[in-house]
């Protein structure tokens, strides 16, 4: 069995699925530095970690993270291979020493969640700049839930077989939008630096956070043809798309 067809098998069954060695030991450190400086100017404080918005506004390092050959083929064999889809947002959280456990939930409305969890209209992907630890914060996720078609979390019911997704520096988390998931609590002594891709399609087909949205033009010709596609910039920078919200 090929890894890919390994790694949709996991998607499918799981929910979601683990690849390492994605980024280069050089990758991790460049994007850990960006998003250290952007920690201090962009960082916004939203009690559970640091957020900072719309990255491939921010810096190019950030633009191999949007097509990259590893991870695509994953979202677009589990979305679908005849509709397009773009990149909904990508945004990083940095989960500080102290920083509590977020809250598991799914990123999909229980209107646009498949039962059978195929083709959903939503994927995402963790890029982890740190190891991956239980103490360090890592994303926790519940296996499965991507075919519950319940979203939230009942809160009158405990949550089970929480699995903690632990991996080295490099690797990526991609899972199923419908799959409950959260942050972990950060009980060591340094910061937790992780980029996270949300992709999108059908009736979600907007953006979240729109990369229109202050990209600068000098930036257009170091994006691949691919990238543009999911950044819907085939066109050119400049036209404003229907987006959640502009900051």
């Amino acid at each position: 069995m090929s890894n890919l067809k390994q790694e949709l098998f996991e998607i499918d069954v799981y929910g979601f699925t683990i690849l390492e060695d994605v980024l280069t030991p050089d990758e991790v450190v460049d994007m850990r530095e960006v998003l250290i400086r952007l920690t201090k100017e962009k960082g916004v404080d939203r009690g559970d970690c640091i957020h900072i918005s719309n990255l491939p506004t921010m810096d190019p390092v950030f633009f191999k993270t949007i097509d990259h050959p590893r991870v695509l083929p994953l979202l677009e064999g589990t979305m679908t291979n005849r509709v397009p889809l773009i990149l909904g947002s990508l945004n990083a959280r940095i989960v500080r020493p102290g920083d509590p456990v977020q809250r598991l939930h799914g990123d999909i409305l229980e209107d646009l969640m498949k039962k059978d969890g195929k083709n959903p209209v939503m994927m995402n992907t963790v890029w982890m700049l740190d190891d991956f630890t239980p103490e360090i914060g890592a994303t926790r996720i519940v296996s499965g839930t991507h075919k519950s078609g319940i979203n939230p979390p009942p809160e009158d019911m405990a949550i089970q077989h929480v699995l903690t997704a632990t991996a080295p520096a490099g690797s990526v988390l991609v899972f199923n939008g419908q799959c409950w998931h959260g942050g972990g609590g950060n009980t060591s002594d340094q910061d937790r630096h992780a980029i996270f891709g949300h992709y999108r399609i059908g009736p979600m087909m907007r953006f979240q956070l729109d990369p229109h949205h202050r990209f600068p033009e000098e930036w257009l010709d170091l994006l691949t043809d691919r990238q543009k596609q999911l950044l819907r910039m085939e066109n050119g920078v400049g036209v404003l798309h229907g987006a959640d919200h502009y900051e």
